[in-house]
């Protein structure tokens, strides 16, 4: 007897063991048996059809207008089971394209996380979350000597793995230019040939690059298109937008950037973040820049990593916990 004789016989003694008693230990092996012909390939139409040989082996001949409701059942079941095996194969397909991403996200995470450097009379708070598995956000520190500090946040107007890959790539750009550093006119200037060279052009970055100098408290600053921060002027307590207007990195090779400077007085804050942070938006629509101001200014009687931490909880539970958008905050405080 070939397997599909066997499989019917032993359909048929589980067939006839529930109709004689109905019990739920006939179910179960039913249940059982089912997993068996899902290993042996058998498709939802082929256990339809051996339902009804069985069943006219048992009870005879079998009404018409029956038969005919299995050959309407039994053609029902062929659209769903190629429907549900294509189903299957998308289904293989997408964890296997998610357990891809995963590792990718990893690696991302590994490639661009660095360290926050300590630096005397400087106190940094910094957080970074990604609204999926990668993010478009990306920091950088940069501790060009005891008495200074190169800082950078870029967000890639793209997302995903393609804006992952570009950020991997402007980080390592960043570390080739180490000389250049605090100088964040000639730091852009020099990335944005790289992306308008390396970067598809349909992809593009914006940027903020500052350089803090603690001898003179001074803090030299650049940006490419990229969302303003605030200055916290402790003697007036007034916040301010930075102005630091420049073309996104990779659309024209030749762009040339503007430097600006800022002194920074004991109490002062620099405020770096994303679009995430100012454009978060809630049920209600976007929040505005003066809240998020208001928000830190609720925190200031803590330190600055604890200000970001609760800036983002807040902002978090106003997003009903569900990022829309790649979230970076970076605060710089003089303590002396």
């Amino acid at each position: 007897m070939g397997d599909k004789g066997l499989l019917v016989e032993r359909y048929e003694q589980f067939l006839s063991a529930y109709l004689s008693g109905r019990t739920e230990q006939a179910l179960y092996k039913a249940q059982q048996f089912s997993r068996k012909m899902i290993e042996q390939n058998i498709s939802p139409e082929e256990v339809i059809n051996i339902h009804y040989t069985v069943l006219e082996s048992l009870n005879g001949d079998i009404p018409e207008q029956v038969k005919d409701s299995f050959d309407f059942l039994i053609e029902v079941m062929m659209g769903y089971g190629m429907a549900y095996r294509e189903h299957q194969i998308l289904r293989d397909k997408q964890l296997a394209l998610e357990s891809e991403i995963e590792v990718a996200a990893s690696m991302q995470q590994t490639l661009l996380q660095g360290d926050v450097p300590k630096v005397d009379g400087l106190d940094i708070g910094v957080i970074s979350k990604a609204a999926k598995k990668m993010s478009g956000d990306y920091y950088h520190f940069v501790q060009n000597s005891p008495e200074s500090i190169s800082v950078a946040v870029a967000d890639v107007i793209g997302k995903g793995v393609p804006a992952a890959l570009c950020m991997s790539m402007i980080k390592y750009a960043m570390d080739s230019l180490p000389e250049q550093q605090n100088h964040p006119s000639i730091v852009l200037e020099n990335l944005n040939r790289v992306v308008e060279q390396n970067v598809d052009p349909t992809m593009f970055i914006t940027m903020f690059y500052g350089h803090y100098n603690t001898d003179l408290h001074r803090f030299f600053y650049a940006g490419a298109g990229h969302e303003p921060g605030f200055y916290y002027n402790a003697l007036t307590d007034d916040f301010e937008e930075f102005t630091a207007k420049g073309l996104v990195l990779g659309i024209s090779r030749n762009t040339k950037y503007k430097q600006y400077e800022k002194k920074i007085e004991a109490g002062d804050m620099i405020i770096m973040l994303s679009d995430g942070v100012t454009e978060c938006r809630t049920s209600s629509g976007f929040i505005s820049r003066d809240e998020v101001v208001s928000l830190i200014r609720s925190h200031m009687h803590l330190s600055p990593q604890e200000i970001v931490d609760n800036v983002y909880a807040e902002l978090e539970q106003l997003q009903e916990f569900e990022l829309r958008d790649d979230f970076t905050l970076i605060i710089l405080k003089r303590t002396v």
